[in-house]
């Protein structure tokens, strides 16, 4: 076991079930899935430099998580019960204040183990120190597109430094040449980043070819703040600087109306979901799933931080993603099992342009297996509809990412160094804020 988890090869996962039928897989030492059968068992059998006995698990295409704030893990709990505003202004963001490299490099390498023991092999990141968030990644093996937090608060001399810092960080992250690290611009809101600075994202992006992340009609606040200043609700502004790509993954979205999801769906622009953090934080109003279906807009699914969640499990967020929109519409039929399933990893790997949107030849190798010998997973009558209601990221046995195995029968290389650096990091930032 310990081989396997620390050196690449060719992998043979035998006897799972993918797509409904019992099935063997042969992932190449290039990271890709190179044959998928029943006869593939025999075939590489003695060919395989490793074989992983997949004990009648159901594989998956590893979930895509696209919207979080990862190093957030070291805020986890730390505030909680708060309206939206006192939240960030008297809790979060004064201890942001305090954050350094080594935090971010801390706190994303527990929210990378934490994503592997869950099933998420892709994620899409806005914060700070991005860096030193990026080093994390590399060394755990997942996939990331990672942006700089760009917040200019309508200040020329913040704008010009963020316009560096986005720059350099862009500039480091294409000097990596890791295919399984991308950059991003990462303009955080209409309210915190100047129309000039939207104008800048827009048109770096364009140029440098990467994605935009951007946070979109959260609150009712935000789209009354937006019309009270510029005459104009926050998507409409966006689009005038050119923020709505089909590069673009705008989270949250919840105050739309349906002439902005059909908006969304003509600009290409992508969705990320957060049923779990606006909840919590009680926004007041759901996702307009069901207009933007109809639109045709790509939506997709994520977490956001651990500080307004408090984790980062997707198969939970699929399950609250599901229940809210029922709830909202009075529809029990609406985002059923299979679309919910989707939208938490084809959909995010089709919007982030990485990772698997299937289990197919050809396809990257960013496989889970879920267990089906586990209670909560008893009996299976529909296995999709069990991960979707039943489950929680506990039942994932083995997560493989880019043809690398990075969690076997739920063991992750230096788990226990990662989450003890982590608790003294939390612990020395809430010291410093608290000075």
């Amino acid at each position: 076991m310990d081989e396997i988890l620390k050196k690449r090869g060719s992998i043979l996962v035998k006897d799972v079930i993918v797509n409904k039928k019992r099935s063997n897989v042969f992932i190449g030492e290039n990271g890709k899935i190179e044959e998928l059968g029943e006869d593939v068992g025999t075939k590489f059998q003695n060919k395989a430099e490793f074989v992983i006995e997949g004990k009648s698990a159901y594989a998956l295409p590893g979930f895509v998580n696209t919207h979080t704030h990862a190093a957030m893990t070291l805020l986890r709990g730390y505030a909680d019960d708060m309206q939206l505003q006192p939240w960030l202004s008297d809790k979060i963001w004064p201890l942001e204040a305090h954050l350094t490299a080594e935090d971010v490099y801390s706190g994303t390498r527990l929210a990378c183990i934490e994503m592997i023991a869950s099933g998420t092999t892709t994620f899409n990141d806005m914060y700070f120190f991005m860096d030193a968030a990026a080093r994390a990644v590399d060394e755990t093996g997942i996939r990331a597109t990672l942006a700089h937090g760009f917040i200019d608060l309508s200040i020329k001399e913040k704008l010009e430094s963020e316009i560096v810092a986005t720059e350099n960080f862009v500039r480091s992250i294409k000097s990596r040449n890791n295919p399984r690290i991308k950059a991003a611009v990462g303009p955080h809101a209409i309210y915190t980043v100047s129309e000039v600075g939207l104008r800048w994202c827009s048109e770096f992006a364009k140029n440098e070819e990467i994605c935009i992340h951007i946070h979109l009609s959260e609150t009712e606040g935000e789209v009354n703040d937006s019309v009270k200043a510029k005459g104009k609700r926050p998507p409409e502004v966006l689009n005038d600087c050119g923020i709505l790509t089909d590069k673009t993954i705008a989270a949250h979205c919840c105050w739309l109306n349906i002439e902005e999801c059909s908006l969304l769906a003509k600009k290409g622009t992508h969705v990320a979901h957060n049923p779990v953090s606006n909840m919590k934080l009680a926004v007041n109003k759901a996702m307009p799933y069901q207009w933007l279906k109809n639109a045709k807009t790509n939506v997709t699914l994520g977490t956001d931080g651990c500080a307004s969640n408090n984790n980062l499990d997707m198969i939970e967020e699929m399950k609250f993603a599901a229940l809210l929109q029922k709830f909202a519409s009075n529809d029990p039929t609406i985002l059923p099992a299979d679309e919910v399933l989707k939208m938490g990893s084809a959909a995010g790997a089709s919007a982030l342009g990485m990772g698997a949107t299937s289990i197919a030849v050809g396809q990257p190798a960013d496989i889970i297996l879920i267990d089906p010998e586990v209670p909560m997973n008893t009996p299976i009558h529909n296995p999709v509809s069990n991960l979707v209601y039943s489950c929680n990221g506990s039942v994932v046995r083995t997560t493989i990412c880019d043809g690398r195995v990075l969690m076997l029968d739920r063991i992750i290389p230096n788990e226990q160094e990662i989450r003890d650096e982590a608790k003294i990091s939390a612990k020395s930032l809430v010291e410093r804020t608290l000075i």
